[in-house]
């Protein structure tokens, strides 16, 4: 599961020439989603990447956030 969906982040990052997206963030989410797959279980790293998301919104000022 997380090779999959480490896959999938790699086909996001590759299709953002289509779509150029600008993070509030950094790292950026594709970045921070990637990590924390590496780093921790899927769902724990599901779970945070969802929570990450969750701030990103028109009304966050953004900034730094590192996977903690």
């Amino acid at each position: 599961m997380k090779k999959l969906a480490i896959f999938l982040i790699g086909v996001y990052r590759g299709l953002s020439f289509i779509f150029p997206l600008s993070c509030k963030f950094y790292p950026s989410c594709s970045q921070f989603a990637e990590q924390a797959f590496i780093q921790y279980s899927f769902f724990i790293a599901l779970r945070k990447v969802i929570k990450r998301l969750v701030k990103c919104n028109w009304f966050s000022k953004g900034g730094v956030d590192f996977l903690n």
